[in-house]
């Protein structure tokens, strides 16, 4: 599978529906300021606004595209959901551009507002559509007849697992799986699915295993008596960007949690890698570039004071970097004004507490109204870091906290933030325990992921810098 030219495709397709659409309703509209247009119709091509839209107006609607995520997971599109999405995302965009190019534009009767739009949308949906109907039903009968698909492996070894291959395998329609091969939970003496499938290993190697040979999806198909070992399983591939499919018991299926992509399907869990909807993740991250470009201007003067408040106080750096570990566990430097004596970590790695004797006066000052926060807005705009996310840790005591809680693995499948839910109701931890008991606010917030959500903590974060409340 070229995912990269599969993209393209989509990109083309929705550019020439774009551009076609808006040709179309420009000749509608002159056609309906002047009947007789027909006889004269090369003078389109001196009008400054036709050009101006055919070039500008297909490049916006492929930006929206791309801010709703309509170029992910190209090969996993549904024709039903791509209908429901195409008339939502039309409806958007002909709004919008109905109120930028065309509310001032020459009108005959108000009735012709109402054309206009009805006309703009019946060409725009019509012609995206078809391109991406056609696009799409060949992908998805290339994927029905098993000519591209998923590689897929099985975590399990026996009964469950078994049985869960021979009904993917003999599914009337395929859904795509190339089964790589399967990953024991336990060791044993012979596993049955080996009689079909490579052993590629235990699950505490899945990641690996994932990047190894490129999985894209993985079915959980344990055994009742491996079921304690679910969390960590998932745990391990939550900073992946797999899709992990579980299979169901009785009580799933009755709960209602058994979701099906098609009925001639196995029936699973699905566990979306992603956790929130494309149109918000895009969103977040211009607010993230906007809001740390303005942050950065408007606060000048704090850094300023800031700055030389850290000079005067102490002998030693007025910034302070320190390697922590980001999205998907990879690392990056962390900016901040330092709060410290230069050497309070000549011991080796400490966590700040309470009346803690290596941070300085002004240090304690700055830490309070989080002023030693603010270098990190530059870290946002390079985008290692978002406004708002779970805080980066260092490897050092991600390693002692895995020991405990192997959930913490859950917090690198976001970018990690200048603050988030557990800082904004717990503070900084000063020992192990307390970063344990912090991570609960910060699943919680992972799990409920969204724009709103991220608002609020924003909200709380200032009142608590105004207040002075900072721990």
């Amino acid at each position: 599978m070229n995912k990269k030219l599969q993209v393209i495709k989509y990109l083309f397709l929705d550019w020439l529906a774009a551009f076609l659409a808006w040709f179309l309703f420009y000749i509608f509209r002159k056609q309906a300021e002047d009947p007789d247009f027909h006889e004269y119709f090369e003078v389109i091509f001196a009008d400054d606004n036709f050009w101006i839209g055919i070039i500008f107006i297909p490049l916006g609607w492929v930006l929206l595209y791309t801010m709703v995520g309509s170029y992910r997971r190209v090969y996993r599109k549904s024709r039903l959901n791509e209908l429901g999405q195409t008339i939502i995302i039309t409806l958007i965009g002909v709004t919008v551009i109905f109120f930028v190019a065309i509310l001032d534009d020459v009108i005959i009767t108000y009735k012709s507002y109402y054309q206009s739009f009805l006309v703009l949308f019946i060409l725009h949906f019509s012609l995206t559509y078809t391109g991406r109907l056609a696009l799409t039903s060949v992908t998805v009968r290339k994927v029905h007849k098993k000519l591209i698909g998923f590689n897929t492996v099985i975590v399990g070894s026996n009964g469950n697992a078994m049985a869960i291959y021979e009904e993917v395998e003999k599914q009337e329609r395929s859904s795509g799986n190339i089964f790589v091969g399967f990953v024991s939970v336990y060791d044993r003496d012979n596993y049955k699915i080996g009689r079909i499938l490579p052993h590629l290993g235990k699950y505490d190697d899945l990641k690996e295993i994932v990047e190894r040979h490129q999985i894209e999806e993985v079915i959980i198909a344990i055994e009742r008596s491996e079921t304690s070992t679910i969390d960590n399983i998932i745990a391990r591939l939550e900073d992946t960007n797999v899709v992990i499919k579980i299979i169901p018991i009785m009580q799933d299926i009755l709960f209602g949690s058994v979701k099906l992509s098609g009925i001639w399907h196995a029936p699973l869990i699905q566990i979306s890698p992603d956790l929130m909807p494309a149109w918000q993740q895009s969103t977040k991250r211009i607010l993230d570039i906007l809001v740390s470009i303005l942050a950065m201007i408007a606060l000048i003067p704090l850094y300023v004071f800031t700055a030389l408040g850290v000079k005067l106080s102490s002998k030693g750096p007025v910034l302070y970097s320190q390697e922590r570990v980001g999205l998907r566990g990879k690392p990056f430097k962390m900016h901040k004004f330092r709060s410290m004596y230069s050497d309070a970590e000549k011991a080796g790695p400490q966590l700040s507490k309470e009346d803690d004797p290596r941070i300085t006066p002004f240090g304690k000052f700055i830490r309070k109204v989080r002023l030693d926060e603010i270098p990190q807005f530059y870290t946002v705009l390079k985008g290692d870091m978002s406004l708002v996310g779970p805080r980066p840790e260092r490897q050092y005591y991600i390693d002692q906290i895995v020991k405990r809680a192997p959930h913490y693995r859950l917090l690198l499948k976001v970018k990690p933030g200048i603050t988030s839910w557990g800082q904004v109701k717990f503070g900084y931890a000063s020992n192990v325990d307390e970063m344990i008991e912090r991570l609960k606010y910060d699943i919680l917030y992972i799990e409920n992921m969204s724009l709103a959500m991220d608002l609020k903590i924003m909200i709380y974060t200032v009142m608590i810098v105004l207040q002075g409340r900072g721990k």
